[in-house]
């Protein structure tokens, strides 16, 4: 399937009796960019390790760019691991540099991409420091330069933003979305819904091991078939305790989205918090979040937090 960066089929993989992944489809369109969501242990970091051939599948095919993984394959992608890997008491630029060549870059290239990287990211004036002696944020921003350096074709991104201040995490999505426009095709993986939410044009959503949804966002979201409240208020928040009209309720701390019950009239619950005495600044209609979708699909509340598997 020429158009597909990655594709797989049936792809299973199991650590002893730890079913990791079961019977994955997965199609990724060459050029987007394409989150794997879920919470931290469903599988998608060992997802990506099968994508790159750091681990084997038990069964099941796996193309990337039009062709299983080798060498070739493997020089053209970038990877960004969860746990992160850097040689501390290396220079940073000559650090960078060794990637790159390691990439199949010639190392005056690799140092000129390096350099430049540095001066895009406001480290250049610590090229030739170690590792060592860099922040956790720092050094995230090194292990990013090491994954882009060599402008690879498919960027592989797992848990890209943890450790970053906003700032940081503004840049990187800048970046990103820049890679993309020049042809790149992105996947990254977070439990962090609301950035995909933001970022990407396709999802694909595992909960225990098993893909539950797939597809463009826009079509997930249209597939939901209902239109939840977005609240902002002041006051008390006991108008919401209505399960008449009220099924579900999530707390976004400027907001709450509000999933009213099968026929219910928003204008009821309008009423209720206007008789309350809460003073409203958003009362709106919108389409539910990915978040609230996938902890349907996926039948329970579950915690996007712990450790991922």
């Amino acid at each position: 399937m020429e158009s597909a960066a990655v594709r797989l089929e049936g792809v299973s993989k199991t650590f002893g009796a730890v079913s990791a992944v079961e019977d994955l489809d997965l199609v990724v369109p060459r050029g987007t960019i394409y989150g794997l969501l879920g919470p931290n242990g469903a599988g998608k970091t060992t997802t990506l390790r099968i994508i790159l051939d750091i681990l084997g599948a038990d069964s099941g095919t796996v193309e990337v760019l039009g062709r299983q993984v080798d060498d070739l394959v493997r020089g053209r992608v970038g990877y960004l691991p969860e746990e992160r890997g850097l040689y501390q008491k290396m220079k940073v630029r000559e650090q960078l540099a060794f990637f790159g060549v390691l990439k199949g870059m010639t190392r005056a290239d690799a140092r000129r991409e390096a350099l430049r990287w540095l001066e895009r990211l406001e480290l250049a004036d610590r090229a030739d420091e170690t590792v060592e002696n860099f922040s956790k944020g720092m050094q995230q921003k090194v292990q990013f330069i090491s994954t882009v350096v060599h402008r690879p074709e498919l960027l592989i991104l797992d848990e890209p933003f943890s450790g970053l201040d906003p700032i940081n995490v503004d840049t990187l999505k800048e970046i990103v979305l820049e890679r993309q426009r020049d042809g790149a095709t992105v996947i990254f993986s977070t439990h962090m819904i609301e950035d995909a939410e933001r970022l990407c044009e396709r999802v694909c959503m595992i909960a225990g091991a098993r893909k539950v949804l797939d597809g463009r966002v826009a079509d997930v979201k249209a597939a939901a078939g209902r239109l939840d409240l977005a609240i902002r208020f002041d006051g008390d928040p006991d108008f919401l305790d209505a399960p008449e009209l009220v099924r579900s309720v999530s707390d976004h701390g400027r907001y709450v989205e509000v999933r009213l019950v099968e026929g219910a009239n928003p204008q009821a619950l309008l009423q209720r918090a206007v008789d309350s005495g809460v003073r409203i600044y958003r009362f709106e209609l919108i389409e539910p979040s990915l978040r609230e979708i996938f902890l349907e699909k996926a039948g329970h509340r579950t915690a996007f937090t712990g450790s991922e598997a």
